[in-house]
């Protein structure tokens, strides 16, 4: 700037003519530069504008609540607008494997498609590009996933895209890979410019800008999807919690002389234990506890299965063997293979004072009597739901008079089986021990479960519950005199 004011002075001072043109022409070079730089800082101030009207776009989208896919189809519009493109597509990379469109414009077409379409009418179109696979390293797509290097293709697109069995006339395309730390997520692929012939190297430059934003917003688009899958599976389990709180007893029944108490808690969210008690007639109760296999929802579900049928069927079997078998029947064919459940049922008869005991693959019943001493009952029976009747046999049952002084113990496999922190399990010996101390102390069935639950979180100590633990205690009432 300094020369230009020498050589102006000099011209005006009337020492040189060609000082004065020299002036002139620095002057017009440098008005030149100026305007060249405005364009440039305008050019790049609509950049900027454009690139910040796309995020606002994009957070009022997400604000919104629209689905992953409507999100990424709006996306795609809007870089169409952006880059004057006829047509774009995102293809997320899924399982490491293949790229999937994922949001699309209504013009873009199938790149590569597996079979002939003859009908090419939009919604077609639509539906086959929505069924495209692309292989990593397969076709442009796939080329530019595994190089990580965007492409832009001019008049030799035709050419270069000539193995892609595409339903469109291509005359440019532009393909950019979306990247997160260096790796690989999508793919962005815009067609045919509306305002050229080809794509310019000022659309290419704005392509990849937002690309480079677009894979940012992948990000948090598959963090909000974790974060509503999450939600809506808590939801669920909330849902099922609450549900399968409704169904478990808040009242035990008067049955005299049998005095009954039980108690259950999850090892998870939800339970795969239960137990019930089905009023059969005005001197028949059954008493049932069961534990489905697994833990959390789908061992839920097979509880509830098992405690609808018991309720809805129990009034027309004249015998527990034949309920049984029965539910295995139902069991078998409604669930899946590998699931089961095991029960144990208890027929108390007010009127006779005697008690019918089936179990189907489940825990033995402990019973302590006036003789001090506890015997546990294990007549055979399997497990529902594994096996068809042909293959399971008899369902046996054990019936005695339920005497004076008598108390029954039945109780869940997560009892037995929780761990210390050396791995040591709590077993069926020290349970028979602590209920027998707790019998002879002449405990209500109430206190006897308080008993036995406070010995097992003492054994277990700050060990994690890993099973579903449920207690059913019945005593005769002159028990605890």
């Amino acid at each position: 700037m300094s020369s230009l004011v020498i050589f102006v002075t000099l011209a005006f001072s009337g020492l040189s003519t060609i000082a004065f043109i020299i002036a002139v022409v620095l002057v017009l070079s440098y008005k030149k530069k100026v305007t060249l730089l405005e364009t440039k800082l305008v050019s790049s101030l609509k950049k900027n504008m454009e690139i910040s009207s796309f995020v606002n776009f994009f957070s009022e989208k997400l604000c919104s609540y629209s689905t992953s896919e409507t999100i990424y189809t709006s996306i795609a519009e809007k870089i169409a607008a952006l880059i004057d493109a006829e047509s774009v597509c995102i293809y997320n990379l899924h399982e490491n494997k293949y790229f999937i469109p994922v949001g699309y414009t209504e013009a873009f077409p199938p790149l590569n498609i597996s079979k002939d379409f003859i009908l090419s009418k939009p919604r077609f179109l639509t539906d086959a590009l929505k069924q495209e696979k692309i292989e990593l390293g397969e076709g442009i797509i796939g080329k530019v996933g595994l190089s990580k290097k965007a492409v832009l293709l001019g008049n030799n697109a035709s050419t270069l895209l000539s193995s892609e069995k595409s339903l469109a006339v291509i005359t440019s395309l532009m393909a950019v890979p979306m990247l997160i730390n260096e790796q690989i997520v999508g793919v962005i692929c815009a067609i045919n410019s509306k305002t050229t012939s080809q794509f310019t190297e000022s659309q290419f430059t704005m392509f990849d800008a937002v690309a480079k934003l677009v894979s940012i917003i992948h990000q948090i688009i598959q963090a909000f999807s974790i974060a509503a899958k999450q939600d809506r599976l808590n939801q669920e389990i909330e849902f099922t919690r609450l549900l399968q709180t409704s169904l478990i007893p808040k009242e035990f029944p008067i049955w005299k002389p049998f005095e009954i108490h039980a108690f259950t808690r999850s090892a998870k969210e939800v339970n795969g234990d239960f137990y019930d008690f089905v009023k059969i007639d005005d001197n028949r109760l059954l008493v049932v506890l069961g534990d489905a296999s697994g833990k959390g929802i789908p061992a839920c579900m097979m509880m509830t299965m098992a405690r609808s049928f018991i309720r809805a069927n129990s009034q027309r079997f004249t015998n527990l063997s034949n309920l049984m078998s029965e539910l295995n029947s139902n069991l078998y064919r409604d669930t899946n293979e590998g699931r089961y459940a095991t029960i144990a049922c208890c027929l108390l008869n007010k009127q006779e004072e005697t008690v019918e005991f089936t179990r189907a693959g489940h825990t033995e019943l402990m019973v302590y009597s006036s003789k001090q001493k506890v015997r546990r009952l294990r007549p055979h029976g399997t497990a529902l739901g594994l096996l068809p009747n042909e293959f399971t046999g008899n369902f046996d049952s054990i019936s005695f008079c339920f005497k004076p002084y008598y108390t029954m113990l039945m109780f869940s496999d997560g009892i037995i089986e929780s761990l210390n922190n050396r791995g040591d399990e709590f077993g069926v010996d020290n349970l028979q021990k602590i209920f027998y101390e707790s019998c002879c102390k002449k405990n209500s069935p109430s206190k006897s479960t308080d008993r036995i639950l406070r010995a097992v979180d003492e054994f277990s100590g700050d060990k994690e519950q890993s099973d579903d633990q449920t207690i059913v205690i019945i005593g005769h009432e002159k028990s605890f005199i």
